[in-house]
């Protein structure tokens, strides 16, 4: 929807073929940096009161600070904190409140793709086809369009799974506007203050090693709290306040990023171009921005020119390249970092950890300059 919006600012006209028969805004916890935050005010998605903006600290398991995450005071006066934290249905609402009616065709399913030097052609399940263009490919981690331009690849298994969910419930250790971000030896157990349509509340999850072809567990809350065993409060009181139908549960994947994108008239955007885990909290984020960067380097151009469409959208990916490669590679090292090591170097990965400014200096000093150079690229 992103890039829908963003080519549409850019002067074109677009269709969203949408393999599924509605859009159901849907969906568990999300988090947000200001800089996906800054693009979707600036392709007119309402971000009025979206979410819970957030300090953000890592802890030990004894509740000693690790880390506290910087933010610059501009940023902190312009978007109110870090991260935001929320609930996907409400920015898919908003998302689809900005499509214009019309843009997304529903029960579209793309079988086959081909292109051309003068058009893009779609080959769909019921016979038919459509040309365009350009084509987009922004579907996901099983991307059809990756595949057919740049061949299937195995997915990278990061060996962890993750269960999350929310509670609106009033909870003993809360804080507002925070987000803890806690260790034991094996598992990491967080929370975050949430704002879900003018309500006030906390996400949390708990994440740790995982077989990732063994089944999910039966009862994913009594899993849950199994693995908060032995957390400081709020976060086993957040899971027992949680509705059993309000957790999930993800196996964490990636890919390798690839060195190209696009080609001819077809690029690729989101986890289609740079799947990535949640471990460091912008996926979602960085799908925003592409759609973004998609759109601006559309504006102006004859889609009919090929040679214009191949610089226009080698000019978007170039850029995008380094800084997805790097969040999906720093949130493939977390992982390992804080659930893959052996048993007799946790200690000292511990020992560093809670007693040196290594993870302050690599997590919480440089979040500023790195927000700050996402945003300055982000101009109307």
């Amino acid at each position: 929807m992103t890039t829908a919006l963003g080519a549409i600012k850019a002067g074109h006209d677009v269709t969203v073929y949408e393999r599924y028969r509605e859009a159901r805004p849907a969906g568990n916890i999300l988090n947000l940096w200001p800089p996906p935050l800054k693009a979707l005010g600036l392709l007119g998605v309402d971000i009025e009161d979206l979410g819970a903006p957030t300090d953000s600290q890592f802890r030990n398991i004894r509740g000693k600070v690790r880390v506290d995450v910087k933010q610059d005071p501009d940023v902190r006066a312009a978007f109110g904190g870090g991260f935001i934290g929320l609930l996907r249905p409400e920015l898919y609402e908003r998302l689809l409140l900005a499509v214009p009616s019309g843009v997304i065709r529903f029960s579209q399913q793309v079988d086959r793709i081909e292109q051309d030097e003068r058009a893009v052609t779609l080959h769909f399940s019921d016979g038919s086809s459509a040309e365009h263009d350009v084509l987009v490919g922004a579907d996901g981690i099983d991307s059809l369009v990756r595949r057919t331009l740049w061949g299937d690849a195995p997915k990278r298994e990061h060996r962890l799974h993750v269960f999350g969910g929310f509670t609106f419930d009033e909870v003993d250790g809360t804080t507002p506007n925070m987000c803890v971000l806690s260790h034991n030896r094996t598992v990491q157990g967080s929370w975050t203050s949430i704002r879900h349509k003018g309500r006030d509340g906390n996400q949390w999850w708990v994440l740790t090693a995982t077989d990732p072809d063994a089944p999910a567990p039966p009862d994913l809350k009594a899993a849950a709290t199994r693995l908060a065993t032995g957390f400081p409060a709020p976060l086993p009181g957040l899971i027992a306040a949680t509705e059993p139908r309000d957790v999930q549960r993800w196996v964490l994947r990636d890919r390798k990023p690839l060195k190209q994108w696009s080609k001819g008239r077809i690029t690729l955007a989101g986890d289609a171009a740079h799947p990535t885990s949640p471990y460091a909290a912008y996926g979602a984020g960085m799908s925003i921005e592409d759609g973004y960067f998609i759109g601006r380097a559309l504006r102006g151009l004859d889609l009919t020119d090929l040679s214009a469409v191949r610089t226009a959208l080698q000019s978007y990916e170039d850029p995008r390249k380094p800084h997805t490669a790097y969040q999906v590679q720093q949130a493939w090292m977390l992982g390992k970092v804080f659930h893959h090591l052996p048993a007799p170097l946790r200690p000292v990965r511990d020992l560093i950890f809670d007693h040196t400014p290594f993870l302050q200096k690599v997590a919480g000093d440089t979040n500023p300059k790195t927000i700050n150079r996402q945003l300055a690229l982000i101009v109307d």
